[in-house]
């Protein structure tokens, strides 16, 4: 069983939510991508885990061609209807229906950690990418850098510890995991960056709706149910509370740059 599988039921929820309140969280990712990728407007670029299309806004003004894929059809969909243009095709980042070197750039933001097998969807991801093309996969920073982890915390206690090695929000971040792996998927590493992050919601309902709208979110509400991962959130968040109501998280991505070598 692949990603897709696994996540797309997960993650097809609440999408409008998701493209409004908690996609925007990954800007400064995108940005930083961008401009170090110091595009040329020539580029063939894949989105992988391309979710409603955030990173594909942005980046289609600056390159040749875009493709998205997402193992999940409702977010695919508001791609889409953002990115009418575009191919965005629904499949698992495990099996890429793309072929050989057929990219001059891959990316993933917040996707590969998800992957069932995350060696497979980088070996695929290598696969897809030419000669001295450029990979770029954005994750969370580590877990002490990211104050919503401990919202994040507070819902992943309401369930039963997870088995080892589980895709989830973190499981590439720790000791620089994702690096050694890209390293050991053919990589040659180009730069790694934490990249500033501030999450910040005008109120509680707002934030619920944002938080809660991730895949992470809605398995612990298939568990225990909405009212209880609700209460858990909302308790976490005194002290990320400013005195005009806003919440207002202090997080990093890591985004690692790489490339296959010629």
């Amino acid at each position: 069983m692949g990603s897709q599988t696994a996540n797309a039921r997960l993650w097809g929820r609440h999408a409008r939510d998701w493209a409004s309140i908690q996609e925007p969280c990954h800007n400064s990712g995108y940005d930083y991508a961008i401009r170090a990728l110091n595009l040329t407007g020539n580029e063939t670029l894949l989105d992988i885990g391309c979710g409603t299309g955030g990173f594909c806004v942005k980046v289609a003004p600056k390159v040749r061609f875009i493709t998205g894929i997402d193992g999940t059809v409702e977010l695919v969909e508001e791609a889409r209807r953002r990115l009418p243009a575009y191919p965005f095709l629904v499949g698992e980042m495990e099996s890429l229906p793309f072929p050989d070197e057929a990219y001059d750039i891959v990316t993933g933001f917040n996707s590969f950690q998800y992957a069932a097998i995350i060696d497979h969807a980088l070996a695929e991801a290598h696969r897809v990418l030419k000669p001295n093309g450029r990979l770029v996969a954005m994750i969370w920073g580590n877990k002490e850098d990211c104050q919503a982890a401990v919202s994040l915390g507070a819902m992943g206690r309401l369930l039963p510890p997870p088995p080892p090695g589980t895709p989830g929000p973190f499981a590439l971040s720790e000791q620089h995991l994702l690096e050694r792996t890209l390293e050991i998927s053919g990589f040659t590493i180009l730069s790694t960056a934490d990249v500033d992050s501030t999450w910040d919601y005008p109120d509680v309902a707002t934030l619920l709706r944002g938080l809660l709208s991730a895949g992470p979110s809605a398995k612990a509400i298939d568990g225990v149910g909405y009212d209880k991962v609700a209460a858990a959130v909302t308790a976490s968040l005194p002290p990320f509370t400013r005195d005009d109501g806003h919440i207002v998280y202090n997080n990093k991505w890591r985004v690692v740059i790489a490339q296959k070598q010629g």
